[in-house]
């Protein structure tokens, strides 16, 4: 009887189907993060985790959607915004890891550098304060414009202190500046809507970041999952050498791993 016992609970336990693997659905934006993110599915699987991609067009809603548990992860923007959406909302996500540095740029339609752009011009940056901040730095950080001491993350156009050439800046949807770009003489666009549009920031940009300070991008989570096991093995999925490989062979230095 305890031989056929045992012989019934072998012949069970490898009948029966393997355990569930954890889902998480996790949001980004279409086009790089996405990408990414479909290089990461095969690396989480083998952990133990089915991720399912999410894609948004904008900015606002993947940070929502992981509040009200529609999420369970994010993967789209840098630290500086979430911190802002953080600043106006009672949403309680943290920042679990890094993904990419993602090098902004400006680009025109009209002008080959930023030195050509006439007295007056017109130019478009970002409405949202930590994008726009951002952009605004750049000019700073490139002596287009000086922005007032003490500036920071979210500077907007009444912090600027010096316009030397008078540019006039119009704040639109980050969304929607790759699409000015024939109604402006430059426009900030952020590396995601720059590949979008067919974009090359690192040819076709007229002024660029460097690949260091407070922009890169972040991995996001409620709070109250922070210290799941789930949440280290995504990030560990996420970091891994094969999509640290595949940033670089595709994106050429437009983005870059930043882990």
């Amino acid at each position: 009887m305890k031989k056929l016992a045992l012989s019934l609970a072998l012949s069970a336990a490898l009948t029966a189907p393997a355990a569930a693997q954890q889902t998480l659905r996790v949001g980004v934006t279409a086009g790089p993060h996405a990408q990414i993110l479909e290089k990461v599915v095969p690396e989480a699987k083998k952990l133990g985790l089915d991720v399912k991609v999410v894609e948004f067009t904008d900015y606002v809603i993947p940070n929502q959607a992981l509040a009200n548990k529609e999420l369970e992860v994010n993967s789209f923007q840098h630290e500086p915004y979430l911190k802002n959406q953080l600043s106006k909302t009672n949403w309680k996500l943290a920042k679990v890891g890094y993904t990419i540095a993602s090098p902004m740029g400006f680009y025109s339609k009209k002008y080959k550098s930023f030195a050509d752009l006439p007295n007056g011009a017109t130019v478009a940056i970002q409405n949202d304060p930590t994008n726009g901040a951002r952009s605004l730095k750049l000019l700073h950080d490139n002596n287009i414009i000086k922005l007032r001491e003490g500036a920071g993350v979210t500077a907007g156009v009444a912090d600027i202190a010096e316009n030397p050439k008078r540019y006039r800046f119009i704040e639109l949807d980050a969304a929607q500046l790759p699409r000015s770009l024939p109604d402006v003489d430059a426009a900030a666009v952020n590396n995601n809507y720059a590949v979008q549009a067919g974009l090359d920031p690192v040819k076709d940009s007229i002024v660029k970041e460097t690949t260091d300070g407070p922009w890169v991008n972040i991995i996001a989570v409620r709070e109250e999952d922070k210290d799941k096991p789930w949440v280290a093995t995504f990030v560990k999925a996420y970091q891994s050498p094969s999509v640290k490989e595949f940033i670089a062979e595709k994106f050429k230095g437009a983005y870059v791993a930043a882990w």
